[in-house]
């Protein structure tokens, strides 16, 4: 499958969905906060659909998964607050191939505490590498942290997350793979964005292996943001969690 370059549109398309909407406030609590994101707008109808996340992934069925075909170079490159999440830009020519297509990678970014439950299993940090095709279809991995150890590849992208409403170049060169477990198997799973507009018919990978951040760089990040920015868990329905 031949790699590209995604447009203008799908950039747009891709770093839009996942921050704020314009002209539409939305938060993690209050009047604004995730039980009401369904009828804030009509934009964001989808966020009371079937098939939203996070969930948790319990039940599973067994399948022939293919092995994760990752091929991530070094392309980090800012650091931005948006007051919703701490999100790193990607440059082009990172890829994820999944069921015959090739995803680039965008962005990737952080919930505090995770958003999706391993088993009923809560992390107190959740990462997502979001990926988007030539058509603008989206698949995110998903990489659970323990706290342990200081992380070094959260300690190249800075020396202190961003406040709210900045952004911050990236000063060492940084290979997300780096950042992963060696050990790529996931489970996976139909679902949405995790934010509004909820969009749904994201393809879901989970990695078993979680990986460590020390305390103070998970605290570090709750501070950035200033609160919890995990969405509630949502009902699998009627959706099958592979492993």
């Amino acid at each position: 499958m031949k790699s590209f370059t995604p447009s203008l549109a799908t950039l747009f398309f891709c770093t839009s969905a996942l921050a704020v909407t314009p002209g539409t406030q939305w938060d993690y609590s209050g009047e604004t906060g995730p039980e009401h994101w369904a009828t804030l707008t009509p934009e964001f109808n989808t966020c009371a659909g079937e098939n939203q996340s996070p969930v948790n992934l319990q039940g599973f069925v067994e399948a022939e998964l293919k092995p994760l075909a990752v091929d991530y170079k070094a392309g980090a490159s800012e650091v931005a607050n948006n007051g919703h999440t701490v999100q790193v830009a990607y440059e082009p020519g990172s890829t994820l191939k999944l069921d015959d297509q090739t995803f680039q990678l965008i962005q990737f970014h952080f919930h505090m505490p995770s958003e999706n439950l391993i088993k009923g299993q809560s992390y107190p940090l959740e990462g997502h590498l979001v990926h988007a095709d030539e058509n603008g279809n989206l698949a995110v991995v998903a990489v659970m942290f323990e706290e342990g150890k200081q992380n070094p590849v959260l300690a190249k992208l800075w020396n202190a997350p961003p406040a709210e409403g900045t952004e911050q170049p990236v000063a060492q060169q940084v290979n997300i793979r780096d950042m992963l477990p060696a050990d790529l198997d996931y489970y996976r799973f139909n679902g949405s964005l995790t934010t509004p507009p909820c969009s749904e018919g994201v393809r879901w990978l989970v990695l078993k292996q979680p990986i460590v951040a020390s305390g103070e760089q998970i605290q570090a990040l709750t501070d950035a943001v200033g609160h919890a920015n995990n969405r509630p868990l949502q009902p699998v329905n009627a959706r099958v969690i592979l492993q």
